[in-house]
Formats: C-alpha cells, sequence, structure tokens
C-alpha cells in the first residue's frame, strides 16, 4: 500500500457502521467489522464465525462447515461497504445488488470459531456498474476466492 493509501484509509467500523452502509440484518448480515477501508480501492472486513450460526445445525450434523455460497455473500456485503463508501451513497437507500460470480474457488473448509477475514478490491468502478475480486482467509491460508459483478440501484418499489 503506497503512503497516499494507507493515510486515505479508514476504519476500523463497527458493526453499527456496518449497518448503516447495508440493508442487511442479522441472520443475513455477514459482515461484523470492517479493520480497513482504502476508498476507490480495498476493504478489510471480519466475519465472526460462530457455532450460533443457524446453518451449522444442518451443514453438515457432526462436521459444521460455513456454506461456499454464505462465503461468497460475505464477499459480496464487504463489497457493498467498499462501493458504498467510495461513491458516497451512504443513506442515500442504494442498494448493491449481485449480477454476476466468477472463478469461484474454494480452497479450505470454514469451521466454527474462526474470523474469516474478507479482502474485496475493486477491479473496475463505474456510476452504476462495479467488478470485484475477493479472498475470505483464515489467518493466512485462503479459504475462498472469486470475482464478482454487481449494480447499484434504487430499492425495489414497495
Amino acid at each position: 500500500m503506497t503512503d497516499t493509501a494507507s493515510s486515505a484509509a479508514l476504519g476500523p467500523f463497527d458493526v453499527t457502521r456496518v449497518m448503516a452502509a447495508l440493508p442487511h440484518r442479522y441472520p443475513m448480515l455477514l459482515v461484523d467489522r470492517v479493520e480497513e477501508l482504502v476508498p476507490d480501492v480495498s476493504i478489510t472486513a471480519i466475519k465472526a464465525v460462530t457455532i450460533n450460526e443457524g446453518f451449522f445445525q444442518g451443514h453438515f450434523p457432526g462436521r459444521p462447515i460455513m456454506p461456499g455460497v454464505l462465503i461468497v455473500e460475505a464477499l459480496a456485503q464487504a463489497a457493498g461497504v467498499l462501493a458504498v463508501e467510495s461513491l458516497g451513497l451512504s443513506g442515500s437507500g442504494k442498494l448493491v445488488y449481485f449480477m454476476s460470480i466468477d472463478g469461484v474457488k474454494f480452497r479450505k473448509p470454514v469451521e466454527p470459531g474462526v474470523l474469516l477475514r474478507l479482502e474485496v478490491s475493486f477491479v473496475q468502478k463505474r456510476a452504476r456498474v462495479c467488478k470485484f475480486a475477493g479472498r475470505a482467509l483464515i489467518g493466512d491460508e485462503l479459504a475462498a476466492e472469486c470475482e464478482f459483478t454487481a449494480m447499484i440501484a434504487d430499492p425495489p418499489a414497495a
């Protein structure tokens, strides 16, 4: 990271600030904290994976593993915080919607009791469509990686 980027870094953010950026709430809020956010560049966030997560009851009994789709969702939520903060959309009501997921690879099971580090960076940023690269890590070990695209839009009409 350059000195310019590190001086522009924001964080840490607690869950209250995360919830100000995202519409997700329990049980679908999968970002617990933001360690660092460099606007227009990247975010490092944390998901504390606990045995109390509802999905562990059935995935899998006797061998709890966080579903891969939820790891990707956690990366997407971290990207949502990055997009909202970078584009100045906090409080605007705009939503960040998945458009595509590419090249997802799962490298290591995510089990209860870990801090899942979510590292997401912009690959391309436009006013309405952004492309991201994301990695989920346990310590220094890669658990999952992917690229994905999201669209920023108004919420659906009630």
